[in-house]
């Protein structure tokens, strides 16, 4: 089976169309932020954004996990993966499908702003946009996440459908 990393910046959606794309695939659904140590929280609740440091041992557990997942049968991941070196290490030496999320910059920040019970503030929305290193089409699945969550999630499962045929 397949790992389907559902990817973007803060705001975009990965967590609820995660959910949704894992509920139509039949497939676990697993949210990186849950990972995040502590320490990693706790900066980013202060507006603090992190470092490559700050991730390297968030992204090494991830991927360990991942590793077992695939084991299991496959899963749906949300992590915003803002760098290739982040999808390259996440990538591991399974078969893993990005679908990055995109949507444009007014949307993300009053998604953002309605957000209630998220350790990360809109203040670090311009930081996770400098960082992120847009994936080509060779590298993740573009998907427009301007519209609902529903709408987002069926782009999703219809852009997974020829991937996983082909696997």
């Amino acid at each position: 089976m397949v790992l389907v990393v559902v990817m973007g910046v803060s705001g975009v959606g990965k967590t609820a169309v995660g959910r949704r794309v894992a509920r139509t695939l039949g497939l676990p659904f697993h949210d990186a932020d849950d990972l995040h140590p502590e320490a990693n929280r706790r900066k980013m609740a202060a507006g603090i954004p992190l470092t490559e440091d700050d991730r390297a041992p968030w992204l090494r557990e991830l991927a360990r996990r991942m590793g077992e997942w695939e084991a299991a049968g496959g899963a749906v991941v949300a992590c915003s993966a803002l760098r290739a070196r982040h999808r390259q290490i996440l990538a591991g030496s399974g078969e893993t499908v990005f679908v990055f999320l995109d949507a444009p910059d007014p949307v993300l920040r009053e998604r953002l702003a309605r957000r209630r019970g998220h350790y990360m503030p809109v203040s670090l929305l311009d930081s996770q946009l400098a960082t992120l290193e847009r994936p080509g089409p060779d590298e993740a699945t573009r998907v427009d996440a301007g519209g609902t969550v529903d709408e987002t999630a069926a782009a999703v499962t219809a852009a997974l459908s020829p991937a996983r045929r082909r696997r």
